[in-house]
């Protein structure tokens, strides 16, 4: 895979400055994680500072929370490089938006007729984190129009953004992936240990913020039936609930036999608990056009996936993942799916192996950040 509109990755350009605006850490989004990584690769090919006053092109690393609305006006007010890691930014909109700017900006994206639409989405918004209806309005015109660039991570984010503005120059840029050294085995049991889980029972883990989108309550319900076939699976459940109503739903599931919790992981958890499982799963339904850091880095160290199919993971190779479709069959196809990883645990492992030479051959970070410095050089030769 490589950049649309680049057939080759030349010599970096010598004497541009780049403008480096995003979240960093100690901010608590992958996004940040994200952007601390590409930040040092990036110096390796010339002078980058975060959050100038001044530079020759900037780099806006832009997602679908609060986190980012500074930036977001930003790179409006100075168009350089535009990094969606999400494309859906309509719940952006929502939370930072009053009704009159929102129905404005929504008039601006869909046109006149759409004003009715949008006034209804407003007042019933407190419904949009698991309404596809709002996902299906990703709200993306102004920042695709006003960029002299805007990178994505997949295909199915490149049409989105094509959708919205037909002329914005789109790069695709695979979602980075940065090696670390392998886990002791020792240590990534006890983790199991700490939490009660048994050293050897074949563990699925789910990580990261949940929400709706993530599937958690099919997940739940899909283990439950799970346990009860095969009474030695487990599930690992990670992470802080964005949502007070799917935690109060979820509370009676995860209080199940064979189900353990854990909290947000600090980098140095994660990595052990990463080791510690045997297959992950990462669902995603509605779809924002996003590629999950975790999928990556979970992939990255050698584990099998259970995804949901779709544009956004037709890049995944069938042979390092499993694929629900979303809609009425998704949680019996997620119950087949664990059945088969944990009753054939040597396949499953072979699985994660092919992930993981999948990831390296295509996600590598040298290889990444001499993409994104290759775009900021050709679009600094275009703003000057």
């Amino acid at each position: 895979m490589r950049a649309r509109g680049h057939s080759a990755v030349r010599p970096p350009q010598k004497g541009v400055t780049v403008g480096y605006y995003s979240p960093l850490p100690p901010d608590r989004t992958g996004v940040a994680d994200y952007a601390a990584a590409l930040l040092g690769e990036l110096r390796r090919h010339g002078s980058v500072t975060v959050a100038p006053e001044r530079c020759d092109v900037a780099l806006y690393q832009l997602g679908n929370n609060q986190l980012h609305r500074g930036i977001y006006d930003r790179a409006l007010a100075r168009p350089g490089v535009a990094v969606l890691h999400d494309a859906v930014l309509q719940h952006f909109f929502l939370g930072s938006l009053s009704r009159n700017d929102y129905i404005a900006e929504f008039v601006y994206n869909y046109g006149e007729w759409a004003r009715n639409e949008a006034d209804f989405l407003w007042q019933e918004r407190s419904g949009s984190s698991q309404d596809p209806r709002y996902f299906a309005r990703p709200m993306l015109k102004r920042i695709a129009e006003q960029s002299a660039a805007v990178v994505v991570h997949n295909r199915a984010a490149a049409e989105m953004v094509r959708e919205h503005a037909p002329g914005a120059r789109i790069v695709v840029i695979p979602h980075l992936f940065v090696e670390q050294e392998p886990v002791d085995e020792s240590a990534a049991l006890r983790f199991r240990a700490r939490l009660g889980i048994p050293p050897r029972a074949f563990l699925f883990g789910l990580f990261g913020y949940l929400r709706e989108s993530k599937r958690v309550l099919p997940l739940l319900r899909a283990f439950q039936e799970l346990h009860r076939a095969r009474p030695g699976a487990r599930l690992l459940v990670a992470g802080e609930f964005v949502s007070a109503d799917l935690e109060r739903a979820a509370a009676p599931l995860l209080d199940h036999p064979g189900t353990y919790r854990a909290g947000y992981l600090d980098e140095p958890d994660f990595h052990v608990a990463a080791a510690a499982v045997d297959c992950c799963v990462n669902l995603r339904y509605p779809r924002a056009g996003e590629t999950s850091g975790i999928a990556i880095r979970l992939m990255g160290a050698g584990k099998p996936l259970i995804v949901t199919d779709g544009a956004e993971t037709a890049d995944v190779p069938e042979t390092t993942c499993f694929r629900v479709q979303p809609g009425p069959a998704e949680q019996y196809e997620l119950f087949q799916y664990m059945v088969v990883a944990s009753e054939y645990p040597e396949a499953a492992r072979q699985m994660g192996r092919q992930a993981a030479d999948h990831i390296r051959r295509y996600h590598s970070l040298i290889s990444a950040g001499a993409l994104y410095w290759k775009t900021l050089c050709d679009t600094c030769s275009l703003l000057h």
